[in-house]
């Protein structure tokens, strides 16, 4: 038991480590651009006041951005998700899978759940014992069910999901300013010290070896940021682009795509004086998200109502009749 803690600990230490080299490196870009360039480098005082002004404008949004994405929690299921202590004890003490199933079809029959498992029965967590919102996953490193889960990072040592996606994305898109700033005005100097035009020898490490990091993070970050800003547009999480979404009709990996623009609001919110600051503007609760099939359904131009009944699309998301053929989602 003391052991099994003990490598717990030594885990959720080590997990720390990504988050410390980064650390690292962005302290060390910050004492090279603003101490060894800025300071010990440039001799026009206009060009030092302009270059340091904007470069700490850039620095602050991005250490803003970076330790939002790192200490902002993922959001979990509410408790209307989680069994009852009577359903629990209810569920577990029922050996016929057959009624395990209409157990847990009964649970769902009350809850806004759309989405199914690859055989199309309810999602289950058997660790969280509760019935998974749409879009929710089990994640194994933080051992809690996600919200809109995206992804782990390992370089944030966090779950990227409702409650941080929109920091996330702000914090690719300042560290791919950042980098391009310090790329862009480190350059001209970067040639200076190469031909020999400068000759202090510690700037010049520092300044060489901070373009060489600026460019390969720039670089990096940008397909990055490219691939995250393809996933909104389209309305998808990392995990739904590598496992399209089943809804009751079906799989549909653009079940969650409303257009571009609703489903850039989704993500940053109708306010546009709040878009590009780290400030929670996510549109919802996490639980529910509006489905293009159900916007169809709705619409009489786009469909009647004997279609909406005939696909099995409805505002009541189960039927007694369907609790037989469900399948139970266990994630181990």
């Amino acid at each position: 038991m003391a052991l099994s803690r003990g490598l717990r600990c030594c885990q959720r230490a080590f997990a720390w480590v990504p988050v410390l080299i980064i650390t690292l490196v962005v302290l060390w870009s910050y004492y090279a651009y603003v101490f060894e360039l800025c300071l010990m480098t440039l001799s026009n005082p206009a060009e030092k006041v302009a270059y340091l002004i904007i470069f700490h404008v850039l620095f602050v949004l991005f250490v803003w951005t970076y330790w939002k994405s790192i200490f902002t929690l993922p959001v979990q299921p509410g408790k209307k998700y989680h069994m009852s202590y009577a359903d629990k004890e209810r569920y577990e003490n029922e050996e016929r899978p057959e009624v395990q199933r209409q157990i847990l079809a009964e649970i769902a029959r009350k809850l806004p759940v759309y989405t199914r498992t690859g055989s199309g029965g309810i999602r289950f967590c058997d660790r969280c014992q509760l019935i998974k919102p749409d879009r929710c996953h089990h994640c194994s490193v933080c051992a809690v069910c996600v919200l809109k889960m995206d992804h782990h990072c390992p370089w944030l040592n966090n779950c990227i999901g409702f409650s941080n996606y929109k920091f996330f994305l702000l914090f690719l898109a300042y560290s791919l300013l950042y980098c391009l700033y310090i790329a862009v005005t480190v350059f001209k100097y970067f040639i200076k010290y190469w031909t020999g035009e400068l000759t202090n020898g510690r700037s010049k490490f520092h300044i060489l070896f901070l373009l060489f990091l600026a460019v390969m993070f720039f670089v990096s970050l940008m397909f990055l940021f490219g691939y995250h800003c393809w996933l909104i547009s389209r309305n998808r999480s990392t995990l739904e682009a590598f496992s399209t979404p089943v809804f009751q009709n079906g799989p549909d990996k653009n079940g969650f795509n409303l257009g571009f623009v609703k489903n850039f609001q989704q993500v940053f919110g109708e306010e546009k004086k709040l878009w590009l600051l780290p400030i929670a503007s996510s549109q919802g609760d996490g639980h529910f998200f509006p489905m293009r099939a159900l916007c169809e359904a709705q619409n009489p131009l786009l469909s009647n109502e004997e279609q909406w009944e005939d696909d099995g699309i409805d505002e009541e998301p189960h039927d007694s009749g369907e609790a037989v053929s469900l399948a139970i989602e266990r994630e181990t």
